[in-house]
Order: structure tokens, then C-alpha cells, then sequence
């Protein structure tokens, strides 16, 4: 057995992109995501000394990021989505903005799901990164949203769980029962499983008709509970009717824009980074990044990120295109 003070950082670094996607989901922020890694690698190198390998390094790193995360969730409240801060706008609403900080905000999905993950894993990994299992886990207790995650997300035993969290192994399964009570009171857990894959076909008709801004054949597209959203606004709005009217209307300055596809998906789902025209022979700078949910060959979700500066270059993005 290799003695524990032996450990390089290379081997610390090959957990970095698992470390990131369990420290995305129990904060909600990419940046956020990264700072903890970063403490986690620096407070792994201060207490390797700890480290007797009576668990796997994966394991051990795991139980530091939690605490990691603890500690940062202890000063601040739960991220959102605009769909979480009230009843449905109307198109006519006033726009009200709210810090970008106060949002989920989406990720590449390259960043969190690690290469060596078998397709089960990452089917369960991917499955945990979804917009709409984000906010349900977002509306747990910190330390819930923790045991849940290393117990059905990661596969971690009860009593490791415990011993990361600082509990008994029945209070680890309390925990975990009525974590999983709160995702089905709100019926988000189902969602979120029933959200498959991207309907390929689907995504290029959307793409085509938002940049021919055919509404008609756009909305053609939508399932009937179509929800569209523009973080950081605190606006949201339900239906097809609702989307037209928002797009040939106080959204239409949409109009003539371009998609760009993202090299990676986003959150598990199809991401575009949408650029408005800057005009005649301007070329086009960057506006937000679409990203869409889809659920039974309908897009059910229409979420549009506007904080370009910070999400473009995350996703490999450019600011601006060429005429």
C-alpha cells in the first residue's frame, strides 16, 4: 500500500472534474464549484498527514469538499430560478433585476462528468445536474442536500456519511428520507429523471425557426407548459401563447439573431449562445445562453442566461461574431 505522504498532485488532480460536479450541485455556481475544489486540494495537502487510506483518496476528497461546501452555504441563502420567486409574469411586467449571484447558474457538462464514469454512473451524474433537479435540491437543508447527494449520487455508504457529516448512520437514513420526501412533495425528482436526451432533430427546428423568427413554426415546438426564463430577471413566463407574444413583441429585438452551438452540453441539455445583430455590417455580439429542456419531443424550457461576461467564456463562447 502506497504510504499517504507519498501522494503527488497529479493524483489529487485527476478527481478534479467529479470534486467539481459534487461541489456544483451542492452550491449551484460554477465559480463557486471551482473555489471549493481549490480549498479542497489545499486543505487535502494540509492533513495528508490524516489520511491513513482506511478509505479510497476519492472518498477521503469527497468528505473534504462536503465540509468545504458546509462552510460556504453557512452565510448565504439557497441559489434559484426566476420560476421560484413567485407567480407567472405577463409579457406587460416590469423587468426587475436581481444579483446574477442569487441565481443557478448552467455549467458544461465536460466539467463535471468525468471520463472514466461508466454509462451508468453517468447517466445518474448527468441526470443530477439538470435545471430542474438543481432547484429541487437547492430547497433542501444543506446537510440533506449533502447526504443525499454521497448516498445517491456518489454511492457512498451510510456510515461514511455519517462520518462526513458528523452523525449517526440513523440520522444519515432520516435525512435521506425526507430529502427524498421534499423532491417528491414537489414533484421535481420525476421531472428531472423524464428529461432525456436531446432530441436532435427537435433543437435543429427550434434553431431554425428562432433564426428565421418564424413564431408560428416556433411555437409549433413548445410543449403546452412551455416555461421561459431570463436569469439574472426576475421574470418568468408559461405557455406558447405567452412565448410568442414575448418574442414578436417587447422581445423582439431577438429578431435576426444567430445561435452558436456549445461545444458541451449544458446542465444535460442543448446549450446556444444566441448573439444579437449589432447592425448592417456589424457582425453580432453576445446576448445570453439558450439553454433548452426537453421532455417527450417538446421543449419544455427555455432558459436564457444574460450575464454573457461571465457564462460565455465558460462554454468556449466568443462576445462577438463577424457580419
Amino acid at each position: 500500500m502506497q504510504d499517504s505522504t507519498t501522494l503527488d498532485s497529479s493524483q489529487l488532480e485527476k478527481h478534479r472534474t467529479s470534486l467539481t460536479g459534487h461541489c456544483y450541485r451542492m452550491l449551484g455556481s460554477p465559480d463557486e464549484a471551482d473555489d471549493a475544489v481549490q480549498e479542497t486540494f489545499v486543505r487535502a495537502w494540509r492533513n495528508l498527514d490524516r489520511f491513513e487510506q482506511r478509505s479510497s483518496l476519492k472518498t477521503w476528497l469527497y468528505s473534504i469538499a462536503t465540509r468545504v461546501c458546509l462552510d460556504t452555504l453557512s452565510d448565504r441563502a439557497r441559489r434559484i430560478r426566476p420560476m421560484d420567486l413567485g407567480a407567472v409574469n405577463s409579457v406587460h411586467d416590469e423587468l426587475r433585476t436581481l444579483p446574477a449571484a442569487e441565481f443557478i447558474e448552467p455549467i458544461p457538462e465536460s466539467q463535471v462528468l468525468p471520463d472514466d464514469a461508466d454509462p451508468a454512473e453517468r447517466a445518474i451524474l448527468r441526470q443530477s445536474i439538470r435545471l430542474a433537479f438543481m432547484a429541487a435540491l437547492q430547497n433542501l437543508p444543506a446537510r440533506q442536500r449533502a447526504a443525499l447527494l454521497l448516498m445517491e449520487v456518489l454511492g457512498c455508504s451510510a456510515a461514511e456519511v455519517a462520518a462526513t457529516l458528523d452523525m449517526s448512520v440513523p440520522a444519515v437514513n432520516s435525512a435521506i428520507q425526507r430529502a427524498r420526501a421534499t423532491l417528491e412533495a414537489r414533484q421535481l425528482q420525476e421531472d428531472a429523471v423524464a428529461a432525456g436526451g436531446d432530441d436532435a432533430e427537435l433543437v435543429h427546428r427550434y434553431v431554425d425557426a428562432f433564426e428565421r423568427y418564424d413564431m408560428d413554426a416556433l411555437t409549433r415546438l413548445l410543449h403546452q407548459d412551455v416555461v421561459m426564463s431570463m436569469p439574472p430577471y426576475a421574470f418568468w413566463l408559461r405557455g406558447p401563447q405567452a412565448v410568442q407574444d414575448w418574442m414578436l413583441g417587447r422581445g423582439n429585438g431577438c429578431r435576426g439573431s444567430r445561435m452558436l452551438p456549445t461545444a458541451a452540453t449544458a446542465n444535460g441539455a442543448p446549450a446556444f449562445g444566441q448573439f444579437r445583430s449589432s447592425g448592417p455590417a456589424k457582425g453580432y455580439h453576445a446576448w445570453g445562453l439558450v439553454v433548452l429542456e426537453i421532455t417527450g419531443g417538446r421543449v419544455t424550457g427555455i432558459n436564457t442566461f444574460l450575464d454573457t461576461a461571465r457564462v460565455f467564456p465558460r462554454f468556449g463562447l466568443p462576445l462577438t461574431l463577424p457580419a
